[in-house]
């Protein structure tokens, strides 16, 4: 069975909806909880979905955006994302946000900081505790997530502060995408004397929360080169990274290898889990150690 719905999701691609719905259609509805379609942007239309473990209280708080090149995708298709965290004894908020061309950047990096800002102020009501609250991604969803973590005008743009994360987690994520040439991703984060704004790798000041980047070597979506481009520009300014670089992983099974149905095949999981309760329960700092790179041999 695994080896099917690998081949399912190697064939259709991840973001694809049959890729997703064979993850997810393996996926367990036990041990947890989901409240659906929450708005957190008024007037927007934009909602979010929160998945709490059984009998959760004060419990890490994960926001996670997914990947779709910023142009597709939809939270409904992440159930494997809400399940995994929450077998980990997490609540994990999965959010829709805007997309190209409907809007260019950075509007869904300021969707993904009002959804931040909603789990700030309401993930006590399904047993999480603000106080541990994380961002995660992957892809162009690892991209925002960076971008809250590592440019502090997003959040303080809704009343908070970079200080509101304990980390983040960027699976195979665009962090130094620079020249852009594509044309629609000219247009997309253009004009061109802008687009440094769009690259979390210049935002890099030794003041973001810590970071964890998890990639691999046989990635041809997004260059492994983005995640140790940032690591080093991060460590090099004080700040809190870790790395951990997969030689035989590619950019989808980065996440689907959390899946329930393929979690045997890697231990992403595992680290994610790793990080997360180490750094839930240290105080926030605003510089930290440098970069620590950690490859894995699968």
């Amino acid at each position: 069975m695994q080896r099917l719905i690998l081949t399912v999701i190697l064939a259709l691609g991840l973001s694809s909806c049959a890729g997703t719905a064979a993850l997810n259609s393996f996926t367990p509805d036990s041990g947890y909880t989901v409240a659906t379609n929450l708005p957190y942007q008024k007037g927007s239309g934009l909602r979010l979905d929160v998945y709490t473990p059984t009998e959760s209280d004060n419990a890490p708080v994960v926001v996670f955006f997914y990947g779709g090149r910023w142009t597709d995708g939809a939270k409904d298709e992440f159930k494997f994302v809400g399940e995994a965290l929450a077998s980990r004894g997490y609540v994990a908020v999965i959010a829709d946000y805007r997309k190209y061309p409907a809007v260019r950047f950075p509007a869904f990096v300021e969707d993904a900081a009002k959804a931040v800002k909603w789990a700030h102020d309401n993930v006590a009501q399904y047993g999480g505790d603000p106080g541990k609250l994380f961002v995660m991604g992957h892809s162009s969803g690892a991209h925002m997530a960076a971008m809250l973590a590592m440019n502090g005008k997003y959040l303080e743009a809704e009343g908070g502060s970079r200080q509101w994360l304990r980390g983040m987690i960027g699976l195979a994520g665009p962090y130094d995408f620079m020249p852009i040439s594509a044309p629609d991703l000219r247009d997309l984060f253009g004009p061109p004397d802008r687009f440094e704004q769009s690259q979390p790798i210049f935002f890099a000041d030794g003041r973001n929360p810590p970071l964890l980047l998890i990639h691999g070597e046989d990635d041809d979506v997004v260059w492994v080169k983005n995640s140790r481009n940032l690591a080093q520009a991060v460590g090099n300014a004080g700040g809190a990274v870790e790395t951990i670089i997969y030689p035989k992983l590619g950019h989808r099974l980065i996440i689907a290898n959390i899946a329930r149905p393929l979690r045997g095949r890697s231990d992403v999981l595992d680290n994610i889990s790793e990080f997360i309760n180490r750094r839930a329960n240290e105080t926030p700092r605003v510089r930290g150690p440098g970069v620590q790179t950690t490859p894995i041999d699968l």
